[in-house]
């Protein structure tokens, strides 16, 4: 009795393990998920300063991609960005500021009062088109135009 059904669950069995040795997908992800190292850009640091350019291009960004991008403020000037869209269509993983890591569950903006610098990582998620701002401004160089694919 104990040998049919042994045998039963051996042959059930064989199938999984033999598709997951099938499976030579090369853009498996590791033990993190879409945590880990081979699913992470960098992307172009925003430059907070009085009347610069806050990057040279938009953003393109893929849907379940993490990324990275770091604020530089020069503290030429107080000066914020917000882009409540574009926090609400990513998953907010880390914001690092001097060392100190921040998981917030939201952001709506950020701002800067004096010279200084931060990294923010995230999951894109829902696609669209989204922008990032310096707020109160109407020069199209105080605006990241990012979309999400």
């Amino acid at each position: 009795m104990i040998k049919p059904i042994l045998t039963a669950l051996l042959v059930c069995a064989l199938p999984l393990s033999v598709q997951a040795d099938d499976d030579d997908d090369d853009n498996r992800f590791g033990l993190a998920g879409i945590l880990s190292a081979k699913n992470k850009e960098d992307l172009e640091p925003i430059q907070l300063s009085a009347g610069m350019p806050l990057t040279s291009a938009p953003w393109v960004l893929k849907s379940g991609t993490y990324y990275e991008f770091e604020i530089q403020g020069d503290g030429s000037q107080e000066l914020a960005l917000v882009g409540p869209e574009f926090f609400r269509a990513i998953w907010v993983d880390e914001i690092v500021v001097e060392g100190l890591e921040i998981r917030p569950l939201g952001l709506d903006s950020v701002e800067f009062d004096e010279a200084g610098e931060m990294e923010i990582g995230f999951v894109a998620i829902k696609p669209g088109s989204y922008y990032l701002k310096v707020p109160g401004s109407t020069g199209e160089t105080q605006r990241l135009e990012i979309t999400i694919e």
